[in-house]
């Protein structure tokens, strides 16, 4: 892989956001749990996206939350809640 110099600085500038003054260990670990939550989140909103696709297209509610892991309860308010406007 390669990557361009945009990405590498913003890759870098993420990683100083998350570490802030803590250097060494602690601001790697901090740098590490900041890009696993970025990871996480944009991971979620796709898992949403689809459960709204899926809905839409004649899934019910309960194969939503059993095939999710989720409970009704939030797969009924995913289904609820406006789709992300695309990046």
């Amino acid at each position: 892989m390669s990557y361009t110099d945009a990405q590498l600085s913003a890759a870098i500038a993420a990683m100083d956001e998350y570490r802030g003054g803590d250097k060494g260990e602690v601001g790697a670990a901090l740098a590490v749990v900041g890009l696993s939550a970025e990871g996480a989140a944009k991971e979620a909103e796709l898992r949403d996206d689809m459960i709204r696709v899926a809905h839409r297209s004649g899934a019910s509610l309960r194969q939503l939350a059993e095939i999710s892991g989720l409970d009704r309860k939030t797969v009924t308010a995913i289904v609820g809640a406006a789709a992300r406007p695309p990046e």
